[in-house]
């Protein structure tokens, strides 16, 4: 093994390390942003601002790709019923989002989400394409050379349904966190493909608990989604999951609260 190979499998390591053996567990992450509560647009730049605000361990948000290579954050795979990945942007943000703002670039929402932020994680969810895996892979590539040039990738981790994309990412970034969101891979199995966690509807967990200790004991990261209701929420934090991912950040804050 050549010097380069031995300094990036340590580095790996490190990464695996810091993630799996965290102190603070039940960390709240906001699902497209902290949006219910004040009803703002999901996805949006003033949800991702108001759960940096809260301080909460990390927000999430969704990736695509336009007709002409624009890199946007929205969940569904159409906005105002227009294709994304078969529309040019300047026709997507003919039509505001319900506050006023445009459908935000990856470029515009990281940058926001480096200002005054110590605190919150950047979930980025890259979906997989519905034109070709080729082209969800390519959407993967863009997506960290764009977090790469904005110095953002100390505070950035991946996530995606579609597993060969981040296969695609450990190729071009051995150390950044990977979590699958599929629910169909157990923890070992996640683990020989270096993806440093699993982030599952807890459904899967629910039905699979034995996943829960096997990825402690694989130092894999354990993160959950949606957890909206209150006795869920009350399963998943009594388990000690790393990371929780809700609609219902302030709800779910309490909640832990309450548990101390």
């Amino acid at each position: 093994m050549n010097r380069n190979k031995q300094y990036q499998l340590f580095f790996l390591m490190l990464i695996l390390v810091a993630f799996s053996s965290c102190k603070v567990k039940n960390a709240v992450v906001a699902h497209r942003g902290a949006w219910k509560k004040n009803n703002l647009p999901e996805n949006s730049i003033a949800s991702l601002r108001h759960a940096i605000d809260l301080k909460l361990a990390g927000s999430e948000f969704d990736v695509w790709r336009t007709a002409d290579d624009s890199l946007i954050i929205n969940h569904d795979a159409h906005y105002n019923k227009l294709l994304i990945e078969e529309t040019n942007y300047a026709d997507l943000i003919k039509v505001k989002l319900s506050n006023g703002e445009k459908l935000p670039t990856l470029h515009e929402y990281i940058t926001e989400g480096k200002k005054n932020n110590k605190n919150t994680l950047l979930v980025c969810e890259i979906k997989p394409s519905e034109i070709s895996k080729e082209r969800g892979k390519e959407t993967a590539i863009k997506t960290v050379e764009t977090i790469k040039k904005l110095k953002a990738e100390k505070m950035t981790c991946y996530i995606s349904f579609d597993y060969e994309i981040l296969k695609q990412i450990r190729q071009i970034d051995p150390v950044t966190s990977l979590q699958y969101l599929e629910g169909n891979k157990s923890p070992a199995a996640v683990k020989l493909d270096q993806i440093t966690g699993i982030d599952f509807h807890y459904s899967v967990f629910q039905k699979h608990p034995e996943w829960i200790k096997e990825a402690k004991d694989n130092n894999i990261i354990l993160n959950v989604w949606t957890v909206n209701d209150p006795e869920v929420m009350d399963w998943i934090i009594e388990n000690k999951f790393d990371y929780i991912t809700t609609n219902e950040p302030e709800l779910l804050n309490q909640r832990i609260k309450n548990k101390k």
